[in-house]
């Protein structure tokens, strides 16, 4: 699903049916996915209805969440809306949720070996003229950010782009994003965002997912 890395693609979240997954009362929306359903590289927003758990299992190649509502936990903590997590190769856990939450997440694309969990509240932003940005993640490929729009973004986007709407209505290269909409536009396809809005962006990572074309 939406497999070739040489494709742009946007995601209208309200067009899409919750999908059930193997734990019982956590269901998905997902946007990307390559290899196996349980087990592939998968870009998916989630949601944990009260009281949700999930089996203890492994995360090979890394895991990426942004908490979009709620309360998500493990046996590392308990991780309120607004937490960015990355839990490393060999991380395992039974998350849950005692009162319900929604989340981002993404798995086998995360690259790093530390676990790190951030307060987004709590990170400086970084003012430009028409936006912010937060930075969250960066290494030598890839750059992971919250911008914070109030009248418009652009970047040359060399090795593709990622985002994800978390507040507002964006126009993003000419098409109309609202809340939990989701995008990538390929290597070299120029990024210009107008409007009022948060999004999550990530930069540079296209050439490390798996890629069917």
């Amino acid at each position: 699903m939406n497999g070739d890395m040489t494709r742009s693609v946007v995601m209208r979240n309200r067009d899409m049916a919750w999908q059930s997954s193997p734990a019982s009362q956590v269901s998905r929306k997902r946007f990307h996915l390559v290899g196996e359903p349980e087990s592939g590289q998968v870009t998916s927003h989630v949601r944990y209805n009260a009281g949700a758990r999930f089996p203890r299992h492994e995360h090979p190649d890394g895991e990426e969440i942004l908490v979009l509502s709620g309360v998500f936990s493990d046996e590392a903590g308990d991780w309120p809306a607004g937490t960015y997590l990355l839990n490393p190769e060999g991380f395992a856990h039974a998350p849950f949720s005692e009162e319900g939450c929604e989340l981002f997440v993404k798995l086998r694309q995360y690259p790093g070996s530390e676990h790190l969990a951030l307060d987004i509240g709590q990170v400086a932003a970084e003012n430009h003229d028409g936006y912010r940005v937060r930075a969250l993640f960066s290494d030598d490929v890839e750059d992971v950010c919250l911008v914070d729009v109030e009248s418009g973004y652009a970047c040359d986007n060399p090795g593709g782009v990622e985002g994800f709407l978390l507040q507002g209505s964006l126009m993003v290269n000419g098409e109309p994003l609202e809340q939990h909409d989701w995008f990538r536009f390929a290597a070299h396809e120029p990024l210009d965002v107008s409007g009022k809005g948060l999004f999550y962006l990530k930069s540079g990572a296209l050439k490390r997912l798996r890629s069917t074309h």
